[in-house]
């Protein structure tokens, strides 16, 4: 059966630096866009950002512009997203996700075909 199984999350000082990865088996990855997704207690999961097929396109949400970066690896089947100058309005669960298609917009839970268990990031001020 399909897996993603995220790794990398923590306890960090605000403007610190952490680094996701999420490996994924049972699919073939290659077809897949696959995205970032976060959920803050008490709110809705919100979309981070998501990388093509290949890898050549890429699309965040305007409040990680500039500090995170998504890459993925087809050769080792995973994603990763870089998050540097951390906030604590960045705490929250961080899920990986497998979708269908490339968007070159935010993603709607709906479009997700594949969720991760997520991983726990927590920012300190």
């Amino acid at each position: 059966q399909v897996q993603l199984v995220e790794s990398g999350g923590g306890l960090v000082q605000a403007g610190g630096s952490l680094r996701l990865s999420c490996a994924a088996s049972g699919l073939t990855f290659r077809k897949y866009a696959m995205a970032w997704f976060r959920q803050a207690p008490g709110k809705e999961r919100e979309f981070v950002a998501a990388i093509s097929f290949s890898g050549a396109n890429t699309y965040y949400v305007d409040s990680v512009k500039g500090r995170f970066t998504i890459s993925r690896d087809n050769a080792k089947n995973t994603v990763y997203l870089q998050m540097n100058c951390l906030k604590p309005e960045d705490t929250a669960v961080y899920y990986c996700a497998a979708a269908p298609a490339y968007y070159n917009r935010n993603y709607y839970p709906n479009e997700i075909h594949y969720w991760g268990q997520g991983t726990q990031v927590t920012v300190s001020s």
